[in-house]
C-alpha cells in the first residue's frame, strides 16, 4: 500500500474517532454508572503474566510427564503454546483498538453475529464460573500438606472470603495483588528453572550429573493406559495436549482487564507483545527442565495428592538431596491458589456483565457501584464459589479432575471463537478501507495466525478424551467432562441463532466506530525512562 494510501487510512481511522462525542460511546446501562479505568501498566502486564503461570505448570505438568515421557511434555506443551500464541495476538490486536467493557465478547457482537457474542460469552462465564470453586477447594488440599486436623471447609471458606473481598475493593485492588501474587510466581519458577538447570549439570548436594539420562532411560515418550506401540503414543500426545491446555488458559484474561485499564492503547500492545517471551521462559522452559531432572516412571508423579509432593520440581529436589524446600514450593502453589481463585471471580463477573451489556444476560448485571464495581455481577458468581464445598470430600482430587477437563475444553473453544472472531474482524478492515498499520498493535502473519489457532482448538478438543473410544477404555465419567463442554458450543450458537433470528453482519456493516472517542480519551503519551532501572523495568513488562 503506498503512502498516501496509509495515510488516508490514518485519517479515515481518526475520522471514525471524531464522528462520536463521548455522549454517545457510553454503553447504556440503564442510568447506573460505568467501569472505571483505574489498572495500570504494570497492573495489566503482571495480570497477563498471571494468566500464563498457575497450578498447571507447578503440578499439572507431573500427569503430563507421567503419560508423555520428557520429549512427549516437551511436545505437547510446545504445540498448544503456538496456539496461545496465535490466539493472544489475534485478540490483541481487536483490544488494542477497542479496549472496551466485555472484551472478546464484545467483538463477537460486532464483527461476527449476536448470537456468536451469547455463546462465546455463555461459554467463557461458564469456563471461569467452574474453575473458581476447584481452584478453593485445590487450595484446601494444598493447606493439607501441612495440617491435617482442621476440615477442609474451613479452608475453602477462609479463601473465599478473600477472593471475594479483593474483588469486592474494585478494579484497582485486584490489580495491586494480582500484582503481588504474580510477582510471587515469576519469582518462585524463575528459582525453580535455574535451581533445575544446577541440579542436571551436578551441582546438588548428591553431585549427580544427569545431563539427557532419562530422555534414554527409561526413554523419549511414555505408553499411555498400558497401551503399547503407536496406539500408545498417540493416546499420550492428545492426553498432554489436553492438560498443557488447562495450564495455558486464562492468558486471554487481559482482554477483560482492558476495560478498566489506563492508558490502554499503550499498556495492552506491550502486554500482548511479551506474551511469546513469557511462553518460551516459563513453560517451554520449565517443562524442558523437568522432562531432564525426573523420569516419567517415577512413582510419586502418580500421587493422588495435589500438593507440593507431586510438583517434579520438589521431586527433582528430594532426590538431590535438598530439604526444605518442599514448604516453600507449596506456599507458592498456595498463592497460585489464591491467584486463581480472586482472577476466577474477576474474570466471571465481567463476562457476565459484558453478556447484560450486549443484551445477552438480565440488566440487572449492568449495574455498577460509583466507584466501577459490578457489584451484582460479582455478588451472583461469589455464589458459585460455594459448589467448593462439594469437593470438600474424599474425593476432592476427582472432582478437581474433572472440572479441570471441562475447564480445558471450554477454554480451548473460547479460543477457538476468539480466533473465528478476529477472521471477521480482518475481514471488515479489508472491506472497509482500513489499514491495519495505522492500529496500535498489528499481529503478525494474520490472517493464517487466526486460521492456525481456530484449527487446532477444534482438533485438540476432538482427541483431548479420545482414549474412552479405545478397546477398554470407555468411561462415561470421562466422555461427560471432556466433550460436553466441545458439544454444548455448537447447541448454544444454534439455538441463539433461531432465538435471536441473528445472522453474520456484512463486513461492510462492522462497526469499527462506536467506543473510540473514549479510548482515545484515555490514552496518553507516558514520560520516558528516567534510569536503567525504569528502562528494565519498562522493557520487562
Amino acid at each position: 500500500m503506498s503512502s498516501e494510501a496509509k495515510l488516508d487510512s490514518r485519517e479515515k481511522i481518526q475520522e471514525n474517532v471524531e464522528s462520536y462525542t463521548d455522549s454517545e460511546l457510553n454503553v447504556p446501562v440503564s442510568g447506573h454508572a460505568t467501569l472505571h479505568r483505574t489498572m495500570k501498566n504494570r497492573h495489566i502486564a503482571m495480570i497477563s503474566i498471571g494468566g500464563v503461570i498457575g497450578t498447571g505448570l507447578f503440578l499439572g505438568t507431573a500427569n503430563s510427564l507421567a503419560v508423555g515421557g520428557p520429549v512427549g511434555l516437551l511436545l505437547g506443551y510446545s504445540i498448544v503454546g503456538t496456539v496461545c500464541y496465535s490466539v493472544m495476538v489475534s485478540l490483541g490486536e481487536m483490544i488494542a483498538y477497542l479496549p472496551l467493557p466485555g472484551g472478546h465478547i464484545t467483538m463477537a457482537e460486532r464483527f461476527v453475529d449476536p448470537a456468536w457474542s451469547f455463546t462465546l460469552g455463555w461459554n467463557y462465564w461458564y469456563n471461569w464460573t467452574i474453575t473458581l470453586p476447584t481452584e478453593l477447594s485445590a487450595a484446601a488440599v494444598l493447606i493439607n500438606y501441612w495440617n491435617h486436623t482442621v476440615n477442609d471447609a474451613a479452608w475453602i471458606t477462609i479463601f473465599l472470603f478473600i477472593a471475594v473481598a479483593i474483588n469486592t475493593l474494585g478494579a484497582r485492588a485486584y490489580g495491586e495483588t494480582e500484582f503481588a501474587f504474580a510477582s510471587i510466581k515469576v519469582i518462585t519458577i524463575t528459582g525453580l528453572i535455574i535451581l533445575g538447570i544446577v541440579l542436571d549439570l551436578g551441582g546438588g548436594p548428591n553431585h549427580d550429573r544427569i545431563g539427557f539420562r532419562y530422555w534414554k532411560n527409561p526413554g523419549p515418550f511414555a505408553q499411555f493406559d498400558g497401551i503399547g506401540g503407536p496406539k500408545g503414543r498417540f493416546l499420550a500426545w492428545w492426553a498432554v495436549m489436553s492438560q498443557a491446555a488447562f495450564a495455558f488458559i486464562g492468558t486471554e484474561i487481559v482482554a477483560i482487564a482492558a476495560g478498566e485499564a489506563k492508558n490502554p492503547r499503550r499498556n495492552i500492545p506491550k502486554a500482548i507483545k511479551r506474551v511469546y517471551v513469557r511462553i518460551l521462559l516459563f513453560y517451554i522452559g520449565g517443562v524442558t527442565i523437568i522432562g531432564l531432572l525426573v523420569p516419567y516412571t517415577n512413582p510419586d508423579l502418580k500421587l493422588e495428592t495435589s500438593n507440593a509432593a507431586k510438583s517434579p520440581f520438589v521431586i527433582a529436589i528430594k532426590t538431590a538431596g535438598i530439604k526444605g524446600l518442599p514448604s516453600v514450593i507449596n506456599a507458592a502453589l498456595l498463592t497460585s491458589a489464591w491467584s486463581a481463585a480472586s482472577s476466577d471471580l474477576y474474570s466471571s463477573s465481567r463476562a457476565l456483565y459484558g453478556l447484560a451489556l450486549n443484551g445477552n444476560a438480565p440488566k440487572v448485571f449492568t449495574r455498577v457501584s460509583t466507584w466501577g464495581l459490578p457489584y451484582v455481577a460479582v455478588a451472583t458468581n461469589a455464589a458459585f464459589g460455594l459448589l467448593a464445598y462439594m469437593a470438600a470430600t474424599t474425593n476432592a482430587g476427582n472432582v478437581f479432575t474433572w472440572f479441570s477437563n471441562m475447564t480445558s475444553t471450554a477454554g480451548l473453544m473460547s479460543w477457538f471463537g476468539i480466533a473465528v472472531t478476529y477472521i471477521r474482524f480482518y475481514k471488515g478492515m479489508k472491506v472497509q478501507g482500513m489499514d491495519r498499520s495505522a492500529l496500535p498493535y498489528r499481529a503478525p502473519f494474520q490472517p493464517f495466525l487466526a486460521w492456525y489457532g481456530a484449527i487446532s482448538c477444534i482438533v485438540i478438543c476432538t482427541f483431548s478424551g479420545f482414549a474412552v473410544f479405545m478397546k477398554h477404555g470407555w468411561s462415561a465419567q470421562d466422555f461427560v467432562t471432556h466433550y460436553l463442554p466441545f458439544i454444548l458450543f455448537p447447541i448454544l450458537y444454534i439455538s441463539a441463532r433461531i432465538w435471536r433470528r441473528s445472522r453474520f453482519i456484512d463486513p461492510k456493516d462492522m462497526d469499527f466506530k462506536s467506543g473510540l472517542a473514549e479510548v482515545e480519551a484515555a490514552s496518553y503519551d507516558e514520560p520516558p525512562p528516567r534510569n536503567w532501572v525504569e528502562k528494565f523495568w519498562g522493557w520487562l513488562m
